[in-house]
């Protein structure tokens, strides 16, 4: 795969607490020269950042219930209806993590389900944060996305302690099938390391390294 191909793969991601305006210009206009998929921003960026891209085709992606997912799902659904307001054609949804691990898979669909019924055609993420989770955990995590209707299963928000892995690509993969979305993201800074995931089997691939990754030397 050469880079050009690469870069429709690629979520060019900022979400540092201390971005200012000027940070998130810059990663518009690199997402406009590489010709990234899409940028990913935090909510209060949406709307500058889609008056910048808004003539180049360049998708606005952004999160809520981030990084930590445990906000309750009222305020889920309050912040991915503004959202969509704000002009994002996506958005990146953490689960919440604890009521996973507390087996109330009811509540983990349900929230799933009516985030995806408030932005109906829009594009839905779903962060599992595999760094916290058990084999077993991932694979319920998984199948609970894809149940409730979601778009993607994401593996990490970058925030806690591990990122994507060919290993969790692939164990999602074997449960989601081949016919839906898989956002590798966390720790990806290399050219090889991105081509294996998707080798592994993601189909969009989420870092603030976009740049660094497409400038390296050699293209496979």
């Amino acid at each position: 795969m050469e880079k050009k191909d690469l870069a429709k793969f690629i979520d060019h991601t900022l979400l540092k607490p201390d971005s200012t305006l000027n940070d998130i210009k810059r990663l518009c206009e690199e997402a406009i020269e590489y010709n990234f998929y899409a940028v990913c921003v935090a909510p209060s960026f949406v709307t500058f950042s889609k008056e910048i891209l808004k003539d180049y085709g360049i998708k606005v992606a952004t999160v809520i219930g981030f990084p930590l997912g445990n906000s309750s799902t009222k305020t889920k659904l309050f912040e991915a209806n503004e959202c969509i307001k704000l002009g994002a054609d996506e958005i990146d949804m953490v689960i919440n993590i604890g009521m996973l691990k507390s087996k109330n898979y009811n509540y983990v669909f349900n929230e799933i389900f009516s985030v995806k019924n408030e932005i109906g055609d829009k594009i839905l993420k779903v962060i599992i944060e595999t760094s916290l989770l058990n084999q077993e955990e991932k694979v319920i995590a998984s199948s609970l996305v894809k149940a409730a209707g979601a778009d993607f299963v994401k593996t990490s928000t970058g925030f806690s302690q591990g990122g994507a892995t060919k290993e969790d690509i692939e164990l999602i993969k074997k449960v989601v099938g081949d016919d839906f979305g898989i956002k590798a993201s966390g720790g990806i800074r290399t050219f090889q390391q991105a081509i294996d995931l998707i080798k592994a089997g993601a189909t969009r691939i989420g870092t603030s390294s976009s740049v660094k990754i497409m400038e390296e030397d050699g293209n496979s």
